[in-house]
């Protein structure tokens, strides 16, 4: 493809910059599925990606199995984007649960469905849909341009880094999807939110979702790190939910917390109910014990495991010896956090973009042109197929308007 330049003045020295026709920045889920409408559109589009690889966070979230979506009830699958179910629900709608399977197997994925309700590729891989759909991204004649690093606006262009040096690109459109600011090291690093305000656009603040929290652990829990609670139930600002979580040297972690963690993150105290299966009484009458039975052994026969009796010891010790006293504790055992792990360590981030900084379309309010879409827009979500679908759904989006534009 032939690129047409066209030269800007600036102070007096010229400096030349390539014109094109649609540039999508930043090469996740997001850009990749807005390169993809466009391409469909007819559009000529270019994929700028700052890191030597596409989808990096894609493939670090294969790792443990690629969750693309969750197969649910569509009203049900909303509500876990809170306060933004509205804002999303038509992208959702039009790219939810129930079109990213087929799109997944349109990409030669087999999926399968989990107990849970959580969508998987057989390959539980994210790298043989990625190679697939890159593949079908270059038959549709879109162009990826790998390290070439966005640096913000001059003038009307964007500036970028890249192997051959500076370079200045004059794009008719242009689809911004650069993540949100965690896993800085997979591209994700919110550099982009300065250059942005600077221009006028609304950013919320940043803030961990998805994340562990920090617990000031004893010496006497060291044995226990890196093993899973199980069989307790996690409540948190009015939700309760069974779920596993692990300790760990720096607190705790996984899809338990992560399911809680805006509400941990808003102040919210966690609360383990250590024998979800049986009520009040019921633990009472199994904690009485006999004689002079000592009080591990009442905990161990009351169905309790080594790392639940140690979490309630390490908790709340000393442990009341009165039945009823300490069935109400083991029922409402409070664990007591030292706020949120870092930004850069979440799974994913709240903040961004605000709703009220784009039109209907994504499209940047003080940026006639300029799209947005992915982590770098102000939602949230829960682990379990959310974050992914979310993601595609808002680069659909953004890429469809874009074309139109």
């Amino acid at each position: 493809m032939r690129r047409g330049l066209f030269r800007w003045q600036m102070g007096g020295m010229g400096e030349t910059a390539e014109q094109i026709d649609a540039l999508v920045v930043g090469a996740g889920p997001a850009g990749l599925m807005a390169a993809e409408q466009m391409a469909r559109a007819g559009r000529r589009v270019v994929v700028a990606e700052a890191m030597p690889s596409p989808g990096r966070k894609l493939l670090m979230a294969g790792k443990s199995g690629l969750n693309l979506t969750k197969d649910e009830d569509f009203a049900a699958f909303l509500s876990a984007y809170a306060d933004a179910g509205d804002w999303l629900a038509p992208m959702l709608k039009g790219f939810g649960p129930d079109q990213v399977a087929p799109w997944a197997e349109g990409l030669g994925q087999t999926l399968f469905v989990g107990s849970s309700g959580r969508v998987f590729p057989k390959a539980m891989k994210a790298s043989p849909l990625l190679r697939a759909w890159l593949a079908r991204l270059g038959d549709a004649g879109v162009t990826l341009r790998r390290l070439w690093r966005w640096t913000g606006f001059r003038e009307e262009r964007l500036a970028f880094t890249t192997p051959e040096g500076p370079r200045l690109i004059a794009p008719r459109v242009t689809v911004l999807a650069l993540g949100g600011a965690s896993w800085s090291r997979l591209g994700s690093d919110g550099a982009w939110a300065p250059w942005l305000a600077d221009r006028g656009v609304e950013i919320a603040p940043f803030a961990p979702a998805n994340m562990g929290f920090r617990v000031a652990w004893s010496d006497h829990m060291a044995r226990h790190f890196g093993q899973p609670v199980k069989g307790v139930a996690l409540n948190a600002g009015g939700q309760h939910l069974r779920a596993e979580f692990v300790i760990s040297a720096r607190g705790i972690e996984g899809g338990g917390i992560y399911a809680l963690s805006r509400a941990l993150r808003e102040g919210a105290t966690l609360v383990l109910d250590l024998a979800p299966d049986r009520d009040h009484d019921a633990l009472a009458a199994k904690l009485a014990g006999r004689g002079k039975e000592s009080l591990s052994n009442r905990l161990r026969k009351a169905g309790l495991s080594p790392l639940q009796i140690a979490l309630a010891q390490e908790v709340a010790r000393p442990l009341p010896r009165d039945p009823a006293a300490l069935a109400g504790l083991l029922k409402a055992l409070p664990l007591p956090l030292a706020g949120p792990r870092p930004l850069d360590e979440a799974i994913s981030v709240a903040g961004g973009i605000t709703r009220a900084a784009l039109t209907d379309g994504l499209q940047l309010r003080v940026l006639p042109g300029v799209f947005a879409a992915g982590e770098m827009l102000d939602w949230e979500a829960p682990t379990g197929g959310y974050l992914l679908t979310a993601c595609l759904a808002t680069g659909r989006w953004a890429g469809r308007a874009a074309a139109e534009y």
